[in-house]
């Protein structure tokens, strides 16, 4: 089975992109070109990161080119200080938003989804540069094969002390989990247990409560035997 990655280290670029503060606008192009990056880290002494410059804060400098519609006294239509930059640490957003490398990924995601960015450069606790996770990095956990995620489920639930109980199939990602429960008091646990398994798309449950089931068994052999 392949291990679970459950950390942003698991799934980073360990060797990241970065530029110092003076670095010019068409090195920052020239690099994000090169490397098919949208944003890099902006460094400054060792290696401790103290912004980000992403193709959004380069675009004004174009949106406030002068066109043939264009009249003097025209408002801008962007940002007048980032169109007239020149260097990295005029055009940076800063602070950088950061994540460790501890993280989990899913701390990773919320972090990405609640600030708006699509790369976050990955920090220790000095806050120099380790490597850079993206969203597509996050995503790599969906290409985890049905066959591993459903060994680490039915490790998961033998943690709970419900493997014995509990019948796991997965298709595309989608956990299917079948059979006939003790308690059924253990279906909310289960469900949240096997969620958590990095690579599961979504869970169908098809659980039984056992002493139902064995109550009705019992009432079938007593009609048929007549008694």
């Amino acid at each position: 089975m392949t291990a679970s990655p459950h950390t942003v280290s698991d799934l980073m670029t360990h060797t990241a992109v970065a530029v110092g503060s003076r670095a010019s606008y068409k090195d920052i192009v020239e690099l994000m070109n090169e490397w098919k990056v949208s944003a890099l880290p902006v460094l400054v002494g060792e290696g401790r990161v103290i912004g980000v410059v992403s193709e959004a804060d380069l675009l004004p400098k174009e949106e406030n080119r002068p066109t043939e519609t264009s009249a003097p006294g025209d408002p801008p239509f962007a940002d007048v200080t980032k169109a007239d930059a020149l260097y990295a640490e005029q055009l940076m957003s800063s602070p950088a938003v950061t994540v460790h490398a501890d993280a989990t990924i899913a701390e990773a995601a919320r972090i990405m989804a609640r600030r708006h960015v699509k790369r976050l450069p990955v920090v220790d606790g000095g806050g120099l540069l380790q490597g850079v996770v993206s969203r597509g990095d996050l995503l790599k956990v969906f290409l985890r094969s049905d066959e591993d995620i459903a060994a680490e489920a039915r490790d998961v639930l033998g943690g709970i002390g419900a493997a014995a109980d509990v019948d796991v199939r997965v298709s595309d990602g989608v956990v299917t989990l079948g059979g006939a429960l003790s308690d059924r008091a253990l279906v909310p646990l289960i469900a949240r247990a096997v969620r958590a398994v990095e690579g599961v798309v979504d869970i169908r449950l098809d659980l039984r409560d056992r002493e139902g089931q064995d109550d009705a068994r019992a009432a079938g052999h007593a009609a048929g035997s007549g008694e």
